[in-house]
């Protein structure tokens, strides 16, 4: 089959890397470039159709098609919806994020391409890390936006988003740590890892980037056990919970937070803290889904659900919420358990997937994975901004280098490797 030119090979490269490096970044920016990626995409289709070219054949891999027709039950749900179709439109939008995983994949035509969108990746997340140390440090970062730079030293986002990204940096520097050039690149890597954990215990004060922080040592651990001591990982979690509540004051003061305000909803209703505030979305959440939960009541709807179910109970702050900061559940709500069920199907079809890779990547791909699955269980992590897109380009990165790499020797680009 007859390749592109190589000038648009290289644009289309500046492309991948610029969505690889805009995630993290304010976001208008990740909007100007996931809008750039889904063009190149369509503009790509539309020479395949006149001019054939080495691709990733997507219909060998189980993630493309989940996500499809996860998109597809979304969309569908829009005919008996309980929201305005703009209100459907926008929140299907926030959905087809997704999309960037099996347009990752279609885009990336190489070893060598994955291993530059992945090497500007994590450079960009690096910057970011070094940053938040920076304000940590009370230095001057001119470029920090974020409303939360000076209290929670998060650079562009926040202090929910920041600590997950730094522990996927962490798991993707120390997994993928043989891709680094030479000796000095391994250790530059190790000291990234190390950096990052550090600054997700230490600094940072996100209580989901907690727990994923300590699930992903957790597996890092035992996947370094001999097998017949695998199961004995299965303690990991508790023991690193109880090392780092007793040498975190950052750990330790947020898990006695959410120990204090999940009791006082348990015992007065009390919806004016964080953890309350979660509560009341995940309780009226169920009730919706426990009216319809079958079909669910339309994409978009859990907005206009929450506040027919609540009936003005909660703080009026909370009106505003768009969905539950619990992902399966706002697919519950607006398609029923078939909506949950396509959603635990995308995440299940990118684990079958990742089984098919070398055992560094699976492991770096699992990782993240597993980030995801358990990020969803305290916020919507696919739906919101940043971090979701987050999620869908470090996991399109990684399957598309575990598609394409071979069993070669694995350095990153601008190593002396040659293109293939």
């Amino acid at each position: 089959m007859a390749p592109l030119p190589a000038s648009t090979l290289s644009t289309r490269l500046v492309f991948i890397c610029f969505v690889a490096a805009a995630v993290g970044l304010p976001v208008a920016i990740i909007s100007i470039s996931k809008a750039i990626v889904l063009l190149t995409g369509l503009a790509s289709l539309l020479w395949l159709i006149r001019r054939p070219f080495a691709h990733a054949n997507l219909s060998a891999m189980h993630a493309p098609g989940a996500v499809l027709m996860a998109l597809a039950g979304l969309a569908l749900t829009m005919l008996w919806t309980a929201a305005t179709m703009d209100e459907a439109l926008g929140a299907w939008a926030k959905h087809a994020k997704l999309l960037l995983i099996p347009l990752l994949l279609f885009l990336i035509r190489s070893r060598q391409d994955a291993l530059f969108a992945l090497a500007t990746f994590v450079g960009l997340q690096v910057f970011l890390l070094a940053s938040s140390w920076m304000l940590w440090l009370k230095l001057p970062v001119p470029w920090a936006t974020s409303n939360m730079a000076l209290a929670e030293y998060a650079v562009f986002s926040s202090r929910l988003d920041q600590p997950i990204m730094s522990s996927i940096l962490a798991a993707i520097c120390w997994h993928l740590r043989h891709l680094a050039p030479g000796r000095p690149g391994r250790y530059l890597a190790i000291a990234v890892m190390i950096a990052a954990l550090a600054n997700v215990l230490f600094v940072m004060q996100g209580r989901t980037g907690h727990v994923v922080v300590i699930a992903l040592i957790s597996l890092a651990i035992m996947w370094e056990l001999p097998k017949p001591y695998r199961l004995l990982a299965g303690a990991a979690p508790f023991l690193l919970l109880l090392v780092f509540v007793v040498s975190s004051s950052k750990v330790r003061d947020r898990m006695d937070a959410v120990i204090q305000e999940v009791g006082a909803y348990a015992k007065t209703n009390q919806m004016v803290s964080s953890s309350g505030e979660r509560l009341n979305y995940w309780y009226r959440s169920v009730q919706s889904i426990a009216e319809h939960p079958l079909t669910g009541s339309g994409v978009g709807s859990w907005h206009g659900e929450y506040k027919r179910l609540d009936r003005g109970r909660a703080p009026a702050s909370t009106l505003g919420v768009r969905n539950p900061h619990q992902e399966y559940l706002l697919w519950g709500v607006e398609a029923g358990l078939i909506g949950i069920a396509l959603l635990c199907h995308v995440l299940l079809a990118l684990y079958r997937d990742s089984l098919k890779m070398s055992t560094a990547n699976a492991r770096a791909t699992q990782s993240v994975l597993a980030a995801l699955a358990i990020s969803c269980l305290f916020n919507s992590s696919i739906y919101d901004a940043t971090i979701g897109d987050f999620f869908c380009v470090s996991l399109g990165l990684l399957m598309a280098l575990g598609f394409h790499s071979v069993k070669k020797s694995d350095q990153l680009p601008f190593s002396n490797e040659v293109r293939s």
